[in-house]
């Protein structure tokens, strides 16, 4: 008996739209942190991810942001990738995910290490009010941004899955 002349063809993957919104919300947070500390941190100079020390933790505070902004764009696109190879990527769901990771990000780093941590501000020397309104405002621009996606991604699969 001859082998076949094409090998079988993979089976047809079930989508996979929680864990493709996950990782691409993954990616979609390190990307805002590496906007943030490519723009903020290190063109414009405003502030480091720890301002209340010296220059020196500091800069040591922006490497350990930038370390783990790294390690969360490896490992979303290793995740990524196991998803599209095994043909499990919901692609709406991803990018979803990837928005409200954008947005998620951005209003944590507004509220949370801006406000009440009090890690850094935006800027300093200057009247902070118009920079956080502007900052907190494209996080919800963001994060609305990735619900209304979401929204949508889960209409269709109900739509497509009674059809």
């Amino acid at each position: 008996m001859s082998a076949p002349a094409h090998p079988p063809a993979a089976p047809a993957a079930r989508p996979e739209p929680r864990r493709s919104a996950v990782v691409c919300g993954v990616i979609g947070a390190a990307v805002m942190a590496a906007v943030d500390e490519i723009v903020f941190h290190q063109i414009l100079g405003w502030h480091h991810f720890y301002d209340r020390s010296t220059p020196a933790v500091g800069l040591l505070s922006d490497g350990l942001l930038h370390t783990a902004e790294l390690l969360g764009l490896v490992a979303g696109f290793f995740l990524l990738a196991d998803l599209r190879r095994r043909r499990a990527l919901a692609l709406a769901h991803a990018r979803a995910g990837f928005f409200l990771g954008l947005g998620v990000f951005q209003l944590f780093d507004g509220v949370v290490d801006h406000k009440l941590l009090r890690l850094h501000q935006i800027r300093y020397g200057v009247d902070v009010t118009p920079y956080d309104w502007a900052w907190n405002a494209c996080g919800l621009f963001l994060l609305l941004t990735g619900a209304v996606l979401a929204v949508r991604a889960v209409r269709r699969g109900r739509t497509g899955a009674a059809a």
